[in-house]
């Protein structure tokens, strides 16, 4: 017997299908995900600091949609499925074929599972336009879709806005590493960019929105239409600086995607597709996703940027590093290490005291006890920093034992503190960018404990990727002897690593 109301979710592990989960979730129906690795969502164990990214009543399903017996499994008795999932990474040889096996598999099993209705989100480009295989494949996926007898909701959308999406990646990666852009000719081309808080909006609200007909194609964009030229100059502006641009006419899409894999985070095959979408004028054309979603008012470009930019601030504030990267082994010191934009620098040392002992001496770190180590370079720093009508160190601290949220310590201030676990200190020395340290105890089985230290730089435009470089061969003398003094400090003169 079909469970009223069951939702299925595919591509939870995915950038839209990951942020879709927690709105799902709210209002308060039966949901499932389907992904093809549950304990990414849930794992078995996880540090006691572990978010999990799905509720304990949220059921998940092993499948895949290359292989039809799983979907029988995940979509039996299901009643609305959303279709989150696409082979954008895949090679460029055959990733219009799977999408097209992809879509025929799930259309396959949501008919037999007489499922009732399917949402899907696809993308914009023009029907009488020679599109993209990418935007081509998203259109035929939602035709395909359509055949599986349930009804069909088809979203299409270009560029999407929001923390972490490729678009906005790509754009940063750009102006944050370029003084000068080389862009091609087609760099002028529309385009109409949605933030990704608008498209959950819609994808949520699709749930019981009337289907006449069996089949309804939504176009969404934001408030903006824009060229591609024009969101760049938008990210810039909202960081303050100016990138000039080349027109380059003889650029190609195949170069260009090579370029893209060096200065920004995007894969060859990814930045490939991309690339060649951008040939195409991607607008809305029609009023009906306004008539039909009168309560979404979706927002325009600055502001879409600022709320990925705001995003996420909160979503780093909330992490734990030690979480974010695996501390069973000691890591790579690199100054390419990254944690998204960010770039790290992290130590660990174990050490055969209690987790209260190991953060006494971290608590007391900075001001006339100083830094444990090379506090002579601290406070040249602190006076470099003056010198140029920043704080500087004199400030010290207001108690040799304690700290509190608001705190400042030296060149920094104190943002959290977790009594026995955690010290994160924010500084507010003149840079080209934003820095954090933090310092983190962890108990091991073995009754020793973990002292991490993590060093965090996000930077602002090309000067401060370079300053982080530039540092780097003083974080290789700095940072390991400061968290070796903790460790002695702490009372553990031998430290077991």
């Amino acid at each position: 017997m079909k469970h009223e109301g069951l939702i299925l979710l595919t591509g939870g592990t995915g950038y839209i299908g990951g942020r879709l989960i927690r709105p799902l979730e709210a209002i308060g129906r039966p949901l499932r995900v389907m992904v093809r690795h549950p304990e990414r969502l849930r794992p078995a164990s996880a540090p006691r600091s572990f978010v999990p990214r799905v509720a304990e009543t949220t059921e998940l399903v092993r499948g895949d949609v290359f292989d039809p017996p799983s979907l029988q499994e995940a979509l039996a008795n299901v009643d609305t499925a959303y279709y989150l999932v696409h082979s954008l990474g895949t090679d460029a040889s055959d990733f219009y074929e799977r999408e097209l096996i992809s879509a025929r598999n799930f259309a396959g099993a949501a008919d037999a599972a007489a499922v009732r209705r399917i949402i899907y989100l696809g993308a914009l480009g023009r029907s009488g336009d020679r599109l993209s295989s990418h935007l081509a494949s998203r259109q035929d996926v939602g035709r395909l879709l359509s055949e599986s007898g349930a009804e069909t909701i088809e979203f299409r959308a270009s560029v999407v806005l929001g923390s972490g999406s490729i678009s906005f990646e790509m754009i940063r990666g750009l102006v944050d590493r370029l003084p000068v852009l080389p862009t091609p000719r087609w760099v002028d081309n529309l385009t109409q960019p949605i933030a990704i808080e608008d498209v959950l909006a819609y994808l949520v609200a699709a749930l019981d929105m009337p289907v006449p007909g069996g089949r309804a194609v939504y176009e969404i964009g934001g408030a903006d239409v824009v060229s591609y030229k024009g969101m760049i100059q938008a990210y810039a502006r909202s960081q303050g600086v100016q990138r000039p641009m080349i027109r380059l006419p003889f650029l190609t899409p195949r170069f260009l995607s090579s370029w893209l894999a060096v200065v920004t985070p995007l894969y060859f095959s990814v930045g490939r597709h991309l690339i060649e979408g951008m040939r195409n004028t991607t607008v809305v054309t029609t009023d009906a996703a306004a008539r039909d979603f009168p309560h979404v008012t979706p927002m325009g470009v600055d502001a879409a940027i600022a709320r990925a930019l705001a995003n996420e601030d909160r979503e780093f504030a909330e992490t734990r590093w030690s979480d974010a990267r695996s501390t069973a082994l000691p890591p790579k010191h690199w100054p390419t290490e990254r944690l998204g934009r960010r770039y790290v620098d992290q130590r660990t040392v174990d050490v055969a005291c209690p987790p209260s002992q190991a953060f006494e001496s971290i608590l007391r770190i900075g001001g006339e006890r100083g830094w444990y180590a090379w506090t002579w370079l601290w406070a040249l720093r602190g006076l470099l920093d003056q010198m140029v009508g920043g704080v500087g160190s004199r400030r010290g601290r207001r108690d040799p034992t304690c700290v509190i949220p608001g705190d400042t310590l030296d060149l920094w201030r104190v943002e959290r503190v977790e009594p026995d676990h955690l010290l994160l200190l924010a500084a507010e020395m003149r840079v080209p960018g934003r820095a954090w340290l933090q310092f983190e105890v962890i108990p091991l089985a073995d009754g020793r404990t973990r002292i991490v230290q993590t060093a965090l730089w996000d930077p602002v435009g090309l000067y401060g990727t370079l300053y982080w470089f530039a540092l780097w061969p003083l974080h290789e003398v700095i940072f390991p002897a400061t968290i070796r003094g903790i460790a002695r400090e702490s009372g553990c003169l031998r430290p077991s690593r």
